[in-house]
């Protein structure tokens, strides 16, 4: 899919751009490393004037010359990736360009991720968001993204007391690790008997 797209894509600039006098540079996963490299240096060093790209250059391109970025079917991805898309350029003087092109129809989702995308720059806010959207995923299994099934507590809205209980509970660790002191005792009992069970990340509230 993603190959199919990106040879759509450069065969459309190539028609815009013409070849005889743009020179136009492809980078995608299943070339060889050494290949990349070298498409990136021509890019890099103004030998080639458009570089049609899959996601392979999300991460580890550094071309501070590149100053626009358009991300067709920007609606496909997660706001995490469009952040690191959108990253690969800005990174030299010149004033620089993300566009984001989706289709017509977006779901409530993909509208939110767009509107967090022009309105602003800051990664917390950006990966607040997206947990927002995606959920926290499972946090003993494999699970990625998905709702949390806590009781009563949200992971988001309740960041505070989130980390009021981590400090309370490495403050526990450090002073009686094997909750041995009386005061410890029922905090004990409850965490013997939840350790039982499978999994007791959903009986936190």
């Amino acid at each position: 899919m993603d190959f199919k797209d990106l040879m759509d894509g450069y065969e459309s600039i190539s028609r815009d751009f013409p070849l005889s006098q743009y020179a136009i540079s492809i980078v995608h996963g299943k070339m060889k490393p050494a290949d990349k490299d070298a498409e990136m240096k021509r890019f890099s060093e103004g030998k080639t004037n458009i570089m049609v790209a899959t996601t392979v250059i999300e991460v580890g391109v550094n071309i501070p010359n590149a100053s626009v970025m358009i991300i067709e079917s920007a609606e496909r991805f997660g706001l995490s990736q469009l952040h690191q898309l959108r990253g690969r350029v800005g990174r030299g003087a010149e004033q620089s360009y993300c566009i984001l092109m989706t289709s017509h129809k977006l779901s409530n989702d993909s509208k939110t991720r767009m509107e967090t995308m022009c309105r602003t720059n800051d990664g917390f806010e950006i990966a607040e968001v997206d947990l927002k959207l995606r959920g926290p995923g499972d946090l003993m299994g494999t699970q990625q993204s998905g709702i949390l099934t806590l009781k009563i507590a949200d992971i988001v809205r309740d960041k505070d007391i989130l980390l009021l209980a981590r400090h309370q509970a490495v403050k526990l660790l450090k002073d009686d690790a094997p909750m041995e002191k009386p005061e410890h005792a029922t905090l004990r009992a409850v965490f013997i008997e939840l350790s039982k069970k499978t999994t007791i990340w959903n009986y936190i509230s």
